[in-house]
């Protein structure tokens, strides 16, 4: 069985961070394993608490990762220390690994500020540079490049911009009131190439951004290439929204389990907000 690893926070209410990264995972057929950067306590309203794991902590996760059952892809999803990005871009380097997807969370949506600008420096010049591909959305781009993005031709010189700043392939998602969930896959010495997506009338997209890198890395574990792992994961996430879980009070999570059929499944036709 191939074999991912997430590098990520934990979500208490399961629909992003570590819980949504394995879900999917498991969904897209490969053994998945957790290195947790941040407990969090939080639901579908919104964050109220972070604790962050020590760094001496952290290495240890993944000295018992790479000794024992090697990944491999890897997902790093949200750290917001300088000292734990530090630490994984070390270990990732020591242990050689490949296949590296960096979900680089910066700037919400709403477009506030989730790390620290040193922390932000410490991405850009240690993690960023061992990725694989790296996914920002608008905001994240628009942060990674300094440049303004509001039409597709900026979408594409901003790819291209951080693709060679830090030498690694950019999926550069769109959305943000700039397309219908276009997405700019960018590759060093090839064409760019466009994912057409259309927005699915779902407001429970929370850890939208958590799920699709952590697809990619799963069918980059497979041996696919990073095209057409990029390929399946957009769909996957399609059918994750489309199957139009509503669970929570808030922007709620995907049904990661929307195609898993077998004798221990049994899913209801539908489940109601819970009041």
């Amino acid at each position: 069985m191939y074999t991912a690893l997430t590098i990520a926070g934990s979500d208490s209410s399961g629909g992003a961070g570590i819980q949504a990264d394995i879900k999917t995972m498991i969904a897209n057929g490969v053994y998945a394993m957790s290195a947790i950067t941040a407990l969090t306590a939080q639901n579908t309203t919104g964050v109220t608490s972070i604790m962050e794991v020590t760094p001496e902590f952290l290495a240890e996760e993944l000295d018992c990762i790479f000794t024992d059952i090697r990944p491999d892809a890897i997902k790093t999803g949200m750290v917001s220390s300088s000292e734990l990005i530090t630490v994984i871009a070390d270990k990732l380097q020591q242990y050689q690994a490949k296949n590296i997807v960096v979900d680089p969370v910066m700037v919400a949506t709403s477009g506030a500020r989730l790390i620290s600008e040193e922390a932000i420096s410490t991405l850009k010049t240690k993690l960023l540079p061992l990725a694989t591909v790296i996914t920002p959305n608008i905001p994240e781009a628009v942060e990674l490049s300094g440049m303004e993005i509001t039409t597709k031709e900026d979408m594409e010189k901003a790819a291209a911009f951080i693709g060679e700043a830090f030498h690694c392939s950019v999926l550069l998602k769109g959305g943000h009131q700039l397309n219908d969930a276009n997405d700019l896959l960018w590759q060093k010495d090839r064409e760019p190439v466009w994912f057409l997506g259309k927005r699915i009338d779902n407001p429970n997209t929370h850890g939208t951004g958590c799920t699709l890198s952590s697809a990619i890395a799963s069918n980059l574990a497979k041996g696919k290439t990073l095209e057409t792992s990029v390929r399946y994961a957009k769909n996957y996430i399609s059918g994750a929204l489309a199957a139009m879980l509503d669970l929570g009070k808030g922007s709620g999570p995907m049904n990661h389990g929307f195609a898993i059929e077998g004798d221990y499944s049994d899913s209801l036709p539908h489940c109601n907000k819970q009041q």
